[in-house]
Formats: C-alpha cells, sequence, structure tokens
C-alpha cells in the first residue's frame, strides 16, 4: 500500500461514522417503518440512501426510507389519480407517527423535509440526535419506480429509491467495499464547504458509474473525480441510473462545481505521482481534504486561508489585502424547517 493510500485510510479513521450513532439512527428508522406500515393503503416500507449503502459519515444527520402506498387506495392522489397533491397525506402520516414514536422516544415530534414526514427524536447519543425522513411514495400506474412528494412546491415526481438502493450495493463484496469508501471520502470532502457543491445521491451516482472491480481506493477516488470533472466541466448531465427520475442536480454553479472537483481531482493525480513520497502526498491531498490534513511545508498565504477553511479566523493583513486590519472570520449558514405534531 502506497502513502496516497495510507493517508486517505488515515482521513477515513476520521470521517466514518461513530458506532453507537450509527447504531441508533439504524434502529430509529426501524422503529418509524414498523410504526408507518400501519398506515391505511400501506404496502410496505423500504430503506434508502445512506443506510442500506453503509456510507454514513460523521457526524449522522438522518436516516432516509419510505413508505409505499397502494394508489388504488387513495384513487384521488397522485398523478395517476385525481390530482391531489401530497401536502394532505404527509400531515396525516406525520400525525400517525408522532404519537407512535413517542412511547418509545418521549420528546420525539414529527415535522416535515421536501420528501414527507422528518422524525426528531429528542434523544442525544455520542452527542448526535439522528433524524430519520421518510418518503411517502405511492405506486404507479405506467412506468417503473414510485410517485414521491416535492413538499415545496406540493407536487408529486417520479423517482425509484428501491433500484438505487440495488444498483448502489450490487457487484462483488471488494467492489461494494471500495465504491462506499470512495463516497464516504467524497461526502468528506464535499461537506467542507458552507455550501456543498453536491447531494449525497449524485456522488454514490457517480460512484457507481466510475469505480471498477480491481480498484484500489486510491485510484478509485481519483477516477471517479477526474471523470466527474470533465463531465461537469463540459455541461453534460449526470443521468438517473434507474432511468425514472430527471438529471441529477448540481447544488452550486457549473463553473463553482468544476472548479472544486478539479482542485480534488488535481490533488489526488498529484498525491499518486508521489506516492513513495508520504510528504509530497500529504501536502497534495491536503489541497483537497482541507479540514483534515494539514500540509506540512504550506505557504504562509495558503497557511493563513487553510486557517479559514478549518474554522479559524485571521487578519486581513495575513492575507495581503489592503486596508486597516481586520478579523476575517469564516461563516456557516444553517437551516432547518418542519412543523411539529
Amino acid at each position: 500500500m502506497g502513502h496516497t493510500e495510507d493517508i486517505l485510510n488515515d482521513v477515513r479513521s476520521r470521517v466514518d461514522a461513530h458506532r453507537e450513532p450509527l447504531a441508533e439512527v439504524r434502529n430509529r428508522l426501524k422503529l418509524v417503518r414498523s410504526k408507518a406500515i400501519g398506515f391505511s393503503g400501506a404496502l410496505r416500507t423500504y430503506a434508502s440512501g445512506s443506510m442500506p449503502q453503509n456510507t454514513f459519515i460523521h457526524p449522522i444527520g438522518d436516516g432516509d426510507g419510505g413508505l409505499v402506498l397502494d394508489r388504488r387506495a387513495y384513487p384521488k392522489l397522485g398523478p395517476d389519480g385525481g390530482g391531489e397533491t401530497p401536502k394532505e397525506i404527509t400531515g396525516d402520516l406525520c400525525s400517525l407517527l408522532g404519537p407512535a414514536v413517542r412511547e418509545v422516544y418521549p420528546k420525539a415530534h414529527c415535522g416535515t423535509s421536501k420528501r414527507g414526514p422528518k422524525m426528531f427524536f429528542g434523544q442525544p447519543v455520542d452527542g448526535q440526535d439522528p433524524t430519520v425522513d421518510l418518503v411517502v411514495a405511492l405506486t404507479r400506474r405506467d412506468g417503473e419506480g414510485l410517485w414521491i412528494p416535492n413538499l415545496e412546491n406540493d407536487s408529486w415526481e417520479a423517482s425509484h429509491p428501491e433500484r438505487h438502493v440495488e444498483l448502489f450495493t450490487s457487484g462483488s463484496q471488494s467492489l461494494r467495499r471500495t465504491r462506499r469508501r470512495v463516497i464516504r471520502l467524497l461526502k468528506a470532502w464535499n461537506k467542507q464547504y458552507g455550501q456543498p457543491g453536491f447531494s449525497s445521491h449524485n456522488l454514490s451516482v457517480w460512484a457507481w458509474e466510475f469505480v471498477e472491480p480491481g480498484m484500489g481506493v486510491a485510484t478509485a477516488l481519483s477516477i471517479v473525480l477526474s471523470e466527474a470533472t470533465a463531465r461537469v466541466a463540459s455541461g453534460r448531465a449526470t443521468k438517473d441510473p434507474a432511468g425514472v427520475s430527471k438529471d441529477v442536480q448540481l447544488l452550486i454553479p457549473p463553473a463553482t462545481a468544476a472548479r472544486r472537483l478539479r482542485t480534488a481531482s488535481t490533488a489526488v493525480t498529484e498525491a499518486l505521482e508521489h506516492d513513495d513520497d508520504r510528504q509530497a502526498a500529504l501536502s497534495a491531498l491536503s489541497r483537497m481534504f482541507f479540514k483534515y490534513l494539514d500540509d506540512p511545508a504550506p505557504t504562509g498565504l495558503a497557511n493563513k486561508v487553510a486557517s479559514l477553511r478549518r474554522g479559524l479566523p485571521v487578519t486581513t493583513t495575513a492575507l495581503g489585502l489592503g486596508g486597516p486590519d481586520r478579523l476575517v472570520r469564516p461563516t456557516r449558514a444553517y437551516g432547518a424547517q418542519g412543523i411539529h405534531k
């Protein structure tokens, strides 16, 4: 194993989910699914996202799943029915889940996310209090997949979350292991920014597309970043691997996304080119994982910028800016939504 792989393993050891919160979010999703299956017209529940893929990183935010309703039990609901929107059915499910979950978690309450009910538990474990997002899904009359809500505009969209799980967990054991390790590294890199550029689903799609059998983690990460950079820079879309949803959307302007990807790709490429020199590999990878790795020989300005990225204030003079000397503090945006039930 070369130095690049070894350094990436060090990063993974810092970003991987902690055991107790990981077990807790699994139990919470299992509980919510067990309560949701009692909802009128329920066909089945499923787990999606990081849970079945085993790609959680620290800290754990939420566990994702879904409740599939039989559209024949709701003839007025959805695009295949009378066109009723998902808002009311989401509220009904939230009214069921809130009291049911409080039997186990007395401080729990039910709000909403973009796709359906969002359960808050009010019982931290190891400083983390994972939520559960449950998609309210309808079977489709024609075509593959499900109708899922977009509560931001009170409409329905076609998707196939169950097929995504099948695809992203496919392949040999070694391929699955490499793929999920690459996804965790990509998630950690993405979340360093005040505004992440890519959804977790987007990163999972790229890993599924570009990681091939026989690749080590360092090579696989390099390939994913290189291919993603070329795609975004050229303006080509990332298609839904299940062939049901619309194209995968970036979270930031394409030019910014391409620049971030190119910086990370160049860093990993340079590290692999100097794989026998730990200092050189570490210096290169610190440009990608700037919150987790210190450049062993940084320039003065690079060191100051790295401090900002790690959340430490620096002065305008230290950054080479004109005018009176002022303290520059990093900023970070937070957001929350939801109704209590």
